[in-house]
């Protein structure tokens, strides 16, 4: 795999939706992350975190999108689909990615410490991954970081 792409750009519509989506989710109590997929100019799905109301560990915005766009289009495979999330998704959602054959990833802010596209097990790296998204990242990195070091700061 390639290393993602790093690009300054305008702010999309999916990715503004996806911030929109973890303002909400923070607003609730949950982790500010927020996701969205899109096919073609068509939003899908949006969602952001929920692993408090209900207690579910998978309620990440990433699995949760997916899990809607799969419902929504009547196919577990969402080949054409991108998804757009403000923070660089976890090992599991990475893993949802793959097996969903989503086309393009495209996120905000890096994690460092639970991210597991370009930290951690770097999940489209490995030789067991069958499918590898293109990946972008940064876009809307700033607000996405700052929605997040807000969140943590009311915590501590």
């Amino acid at each position: 795999m390639t290393a993602p792409k790093t690009t300054r750009w305008p702010l999309p519509e999916p990715m503004a939706i996806a911030l929109q989506a973890a303002r909400e989710a923070g607003a609730a109590g949950e982790v500010p992350v927020g996701a969205v997929v899109v096919k073609g100019d068509e939003v899908i799905a949006v969602a952001g975190n929920a692993t408090r109301s209900p207690p579910d560990p998978t309620g990440h915005a990433e699995m949760r999108a997916i899990r809607m766009a799969a419902q929504t289009l009547g196919d577990d495979r969402l080949t054409g689909c991108d998804l757009y999330v403000t923070l660089e998704p976890c090992v599991m959602c990475a893993g949802a990615i793959a097996h969903a054959r989503i086309a393009r990833l495209y996120y905000g802010a890096s994690d460092p410490k639970g991210g597991g596209v370009e930290h951690g097990a770097r999940v489209f790296e490995q030789e067991q991954c069958l499918h590898r998204p293109e990946v972008h990242t940064g876009m809307g990195e700033e607000e996405a970081a700052e929605l997040l070091r807000a969140f943590f700061r009311e915590r501590r």
